[in-house]
């Protein structure tokens, strides 16, 4: 329990990781407010190379949710605390293949999620993932 005034429980705090994708314009990796946690969306990008991971929809989904792992890790949170995902694809044809590492990372109670087939996504990539988690 948070032993802060009001005000600093309600302040917003910048949740930054070196483990994963630096954001490369106006926004945060994350965001920590009230015991929420917004990440941004995350693309496939590996960390170490600042490039899309090899292969298709199914390694570029992982790599999406081992960005949010480690912004989670960050921040103090782990998959358990997700309560909602939404996905970006760029072809719901990938769906299952997305669907099936999906279930990898999540036990049961599992978050609510979304998931839409977009025009685009940033770099061409196939999949992008947003998060929020509470304690």
């Amino acid at each position: 329990m948070c032993k802060c005034t009001k005000n600093e429980q309600t302040m917003k705090q910048i949740i930054s990781s070196t483990h994963a994708p630096k954001a490369v314009g106006p926004y945060s990796q994350a965001i920590e407010i009230n015991g929420t946690l917004y990440i941004s969306g995350q693309l496939p990008i590996d960390p170490a190379t600042g490039a899309f991971v090899e292969g298709g929809a199914a390694e570029q989904t992982a790599q999406c949710l081992k960005n949010i792992g480690a912004i989670l890790r960050q921040a103090g949170y782990d998959y358990h605390d997700v309560v909602k995902s939404t996905v970006l694809m760029a072809d719901m044809n990938d769906f299952a293949v997305m669907n099936s590492v999906y279930a990898r990372f999540y036990n049961a109670p599992f978050p609510a999620r979304v998931a839409y087939q977009v025009a685009r996504l940033p770099m061409g990539a196939l999949i992008e993932i947003e998060t929020i988690a509470a304690k």
